[in-house]
């Protein structure tokens, strides 16, 4: 096996092992007073996790959510249409959207020409965030 085998092996191998996305939650709870303004976390039983804005959509149970998909929020329409795709979100997919959402949905989309409501770019440790969201996310799936 020469070396333009083994790179493309090595370069997807963390991702097999589940080790290539790591971030630190206690992290993403603290930092998540960036996004209070516009975002709340409340579970489904209504108990409150994290008061904060109506702005942006409930963010408890984000991580495995299709995207776009929060019954009582209206998202703009490139979200919507990354939505139709069955695309869900995950740790990786999350980070990459807070880092820079409108980059991530013409990326997502193939489109030059989206627009975006979130206007917030978290570009300090977005994995810390998305693990702090994976902590807010039912455990029964």
């Amino acid at each position: 096996m020469g070396i333009k085998q083994i790179v493309p092996v090595l370069a997807i191998l963390p991702m097999l092992t589940g080790a290539a996305f790591a971030g630190d939650a206690d992290t993403g709870e603290s930092d998540f007073k960036l996004c209070k303004s516009c975002h709340a976390i409340i579970a489904t039983d209504g108990t409150v996790i994290q008061k904060g804005g109506k702005t942006g959509p409930n963010l408890y149970g984000i991580i495995g959510r299709v995207v776009g998909s929060e019954a009582d929020f209206r998202y703009g329409d490139s979200l919507v249409a990354v939505g139709e795709t069955g695309l869900v979100w995950d740790e990786e997919n999350l980070a990459a959207y807070i880092t820079d959402p409108k980059a991530w949905l013409s990326e997502t989309l193939g489109e030059s020409k989206v627009k975006t409501k979130m206007t917030y770019k978290h570009r300090k440790n977005p994995e810390d965030m998305a693990a702090y969201l994976v902590t807010v996310s039912p455990s029964d799936g």
